[in-house]
């Protein structure tokens, strides 16, 4: 299993952008498809945006295609979510999740898929 943590979140104005940034431990971070969750309080935990462990294929959220980029670097083990246009709406806390199972790239939009998760990061847009 890889250890994830999350950063770069905060507090930006609508219509500004931030990056978030998740680190991995362990040497097999490419063999991992890795997600962005976010969730609001008192809310289910809702899928952002996915990429697969060679970078090749990546796949969004509908609320956020267009908006935010999801990338990563295998070299430094990270994995990136690049937010631009941010929306009061998009205030949630974001997660990172890593998902070691081969499969489809629309099967990792289920919190279930993945195996890993971060503790989170807290975004704020103030309109």
């Amino acid at each position: 299993q890889v250890q994830l943590v999350e950063s770069g979140g905060g507090l930006v104005q609508a219509g500004g952008s931030l990056r978030l940034s998740c680190a991995a431990s362990g040497r097999t971070f490419s063999s991992y498809a890795m997600g962005w969750f976010r969730q609001a309080p008192g809310k289910e935990r809702e899928f952002a945006a996915v990429i697969s462990g060679s970078g090749g294929t990546t796949y969004y959220a509908n609320s956020v295609k267009g908006r935010f980029t999801i990338s990563r670097d295998n070299a430094k083990n990270t994995v990136y979510l690049q937010m631009n246009s941010l929306k009061p709406e998009d205030v949630d806390v974001y997660y990172c999740a890593a998902s070691s199972t081969p499969h489809g790239i629309s099967w990792y939009v289920s919190a279930s898929a993945y195996d890993c998760w971060g503790r989170g990061t807290q975004v704020t847009v103030s309109s």
